[in-house]
């Protein structure tokens, strides 16, 4: 965790790189930092997946408009001012990814930070101790 789930209107992907964006959002959350100047996210916990909507209504259905949703989900524990960051570092990659298209197509962009309560978390694999070797 954290987890960035981005879902878009399909007609966008002829218009930008949204591998890119991926990856541009994993940068921009890797790059978050608390009151303290400590990472707020584990490199080895950062996901970002995007997907396209198979079937979406936008605005008035003309088909013309585009949509992206970005999702971020992280675990409790961060502070106040580390979750304002991610958020805002997250707002300012999409912003800058979409300047070319927001500059020339109607586009609507949210994007929502969500901490839960967990019933159930199980994280298992190996790519922390890939990470964390010191």
């Amino acid at each position: 965790m954290p987890h960035l789930v981005i879902l878009y209107t399909p007609q966008i992907e002829t218009e930008t790189d949204m591998k890119l964006l991926c990856r541009r959002l994993a940068d921009a959350m890797s790059s978050v930092k608390d009151e303290a100047g400590k990472q707020v996210f584990p490199i080895a916990g950062i996901r970002v997946f995007a997907y396209p909507a198979m079937h979406f209504a936008v605005a008035d259905g003309s088909g013309e408009h585009a949509f992206v949703y970005f999702n971020l989900r992280m675990a409790r524990g961060r502070s106040e001012t580390a979750k304002h960051n991610a958020g805002a570092s997250v707002t300012a990659a999409a912003r800058e990814h979409f300047a070319p298209l927001l500059a020339r197509r109607g586009l609507g962009l949210t994007l929502q930070v969500d901490e839960g309560e967990e019933v159930f978390d199980a994280k298992f694999g190996n790519l922390h101790p890939l990470f964390n070797k010191t």
